[in-house]
C-alpha cells in the first residue's frame, strides 16, 4: 500500500473510523477570495462573510465525493448491523443493559466533576481493578473515551526531547496525541519492524517511546508486536499500544493482542483500550505498570480536567467484562465469524481483507462508489461502514464489515450475499 509523504516531524494521515489527514487534501490553498488572506490596505471581511471559507471547502468535499451526513438511526431498524463495533453483540445483551440502569439508579445520571474531585465512584475502581487483572496489567485508568485515554498516554508519557516511532496506519487519536505531546515524531511504514529498528537507532539518547495500533481499524490486520517488542528492548525504548480493535477478540478469551503476544503485564509496555467496542459501553482505559498510571493520574490533561466516565457506561462496561470471563468462546465465535465473511466475499471475486481479528474491509473502487455500495446494502438489510479518504491511510475506498461474535449462520450467508449482489461493476479508485 502507498505511503503518505510528511514532514519528518509530523505523523501520517491515520486509518480508522475517526482519522483525520495531515493536511486536508481537499482544502484549497490561501487565494484571492480568501477573506482571511493578508491583502495590505484592504479592510477586514464583513461578519457574513468570516466563514465563506467554509464553503468553497465544502464544495470541494462534494466534487471529490468526500460529504458526509450524521443519519440518526431509530432504536428499533430493521436491518442486520455490521456497521458498528459491538464486536461481541454486548450492547443489548439483558446483562449488560441491567448493569448500566442499576449504576445509575445507585450512582446518578453523570459523575458529577473530575476524576480528581467527585467524578471517581467505586464503581470506577472495580471496573479498573477487574480490566488490569483480565488483560494481565498491573494497574489501569478509566477515561471518558479511547480518544482521550491515546491522548493522555502519549503527552504524559513523552515530551520535548522524546522520540515518537510512528506507524504510517496508526489511528486518528494517535496522531492527535503525537501533535500535542511536542515531541520528535518520526513515521515508519505500515508493520516494518526494521524500519522501527532503524528508527531507533538514529536516535541520539534519551526518552524513545514507539507507538502502534495492535489491530488497524481500516483492514483488520495486526501489528507484528513480538518483534516491536524485540526492537525496543535492543534500544531501551517503551511499547505503547493501543489494543481497541484487540480486547475481546484477540487473545485467551478475548483478554487482548499484548496477552496474546505475552507482553501484558510487562515492566517496558503500556495499552490503551477502548470500552466502546467488545464490551459495549463508551470510555476508554490505559493500561500498564502501577508507576505509569501513577503518572497519568497526575499530570494527563485529559484526565485531571474532564469531567468522569458516567456511572452508566462504567457499570455497562463492567457487567460486559464479567460476562466474557464467564464466556471465552466469545472471543473464538468473533474470529470465526471474520474469517468466514472474509472467506466469503473472496470468493464472489470480491478484494476483501484476510482479518487478524473482527474487522472486515473491501476495497471500492472509488468514494462515489462506495457510498453507492453501502447505501444499497442497508437498503437491502445490511448495514455495512463506508471508509473514504481522508479516513483510509492509503486513499482506497472501502466498505468495512464488523464480525459480531452473535451472528447466526444466515446473518453471515445474509451478509456475504448483499455485499456481493451490491457491488459496483467497474470504475476506478479516485
Amino acid at each position: 500500500m502507498a505511503q503518505h509523504p510528511v514532514q519528518p516531524t509530523t505523523p501520517a494521515p491515520a486509518s480508522g473510523d475517526r482519522s483525520v489527514p495531515a493536511p486536508d487534501a481537499t482544502a484549497p490553498s490561501p487565494s484571492r477570495d480568501d477573506p482571511h488572506r493578508a491583502r495590505p490596505g484592504h479592510a477586514a471581511p464583513a461578519p457574513a462573510a468570516v466563514f465563506d471559507w467554509i464553503d468553497r471547502r465544502t464544495e470541494l468535499r462534494r466534487r471529490a465525493g468526500l460529504t458526509r451526513h450524521l443519519r440518526p438511526r431509530p432504536a428499533d431498524e430493521p436491518v442486520l448491523d455490521l456497521a458498528g463495533n459491538d464486536y461481541l453483540g454486548l450492547v443489548r445483551h439483558p446483562r449488560v443493559v441491567r448493569a448500566a440502569t442499576e449504576a445509575v439508579a445507585r450512582w446518578g445520571g453523570g459523575a458529577t466533576g473530575s476524576r480528581l474531585v467527585t467524578g471517581t465512584t467505586q464503581l470506577h475502581q472495580e471496573l479498573e481493578e477487574e480490566l488490569a487483572d483480565f488483560c494481565g496489567f498491573e494497574a489501569a485508568l478509566v477515561f471518558s473515551s479511547g480518544y482521550a485515554a491515546n491522548l493522555a498516554a502519549l503527552t504524559a508519557l513523552t515530551g520535548p526531547g522524546t522520540l515518537i516511532v510512528f506507524d504510517a496506519y496508526n489511528h486518528a487519536s494517535l496522531v492527535d496525541g503525537c501533535r500535542l505531546s511536542r515531541a520528535k515524531v518520526t513515521q515508519v511504514p505500515h508493520r516494518e519492524p526494521d524500519a522501527v529498528r532503524t528508527a531507533l537507532t538514529g536516535h541520539g539518547g534519551g526518552r524513545a517511546l514507539v507507538v502502534t495500533d495492535s489491530v488497524f481499524s481500516v483492514d483488520g490486520d495486526a501489528a507484528p508486536l513480538t518483534e516491536l517488542a524485540q526492537a525496543c528492548r535492543a534500544h531501551g525504548a517503551a511499547l505503547l499500544v493501543d489494543d481497541a480493535h484487540g480486547l475481546g477478540v484477540v487473545g485467551d478469551g478475548g483478554s487482548g493482542a499484548l496477552s496474546a503476544a505475552g507482553l501484558a503485564g510487562s515492566p517496558d509496555v503500556v495499552a490503551t483500550v477502548t470500552l466502546s467496542k467488545s464490551l459495549g459501553s463508551q470510555g476508554g482505559a490505559v493500561l500498564g505498570p502501577r508507576r505509569v498510571i501513577r503518572h497519568l493520574t497526575e499530570t494527563a490533561r485529559t484526565f485531571i480536567f474532564d469531567t468522569g466516565l458516567a456511572p452508566a457506561s462504567v457499570g455497562a462496561a463492567l457487567g460486559a467484562l464479567r460476562l466474557l470471563r464467564e464466556e471465552p468462546e466469545r472471543a473464538a465465535r468473533a474470529r470465526e465469524v471474520a474469517r468466514r465473511l472474509s472467506t466469503g466475499l473472496a470468493a464472489a471475486g470480491l478484494d476483501a481483507s484476510v482479518p487478524d481479528a473482527a474487522v472486515v474491509s473491501v476495497r471500492a473502487p472509488s468514494p462515489e462508489a462506495a457510498v453507492t455500495w453501502a447505501r444499497a446494502c442497508r437498503e437491502a438489510g445490511v448495514a455495512v461502514g463506508c471508509f473514504r479518504p481522508p479516513s483510509t491511510p492509503d486513499r482506497h475506498s472501502r466498505l468495512r464489515l464488523t464480525a459480531r461474535g452473535d451472528l447466526t449462520d444466515d446473518q453471515i450467508e445474509q451478509a456475504v450475499t448483499v455485499v456481493a449482489r451490491c457491488a459496483p461493476r467497474s470504475g476506478t479508485d479516485t
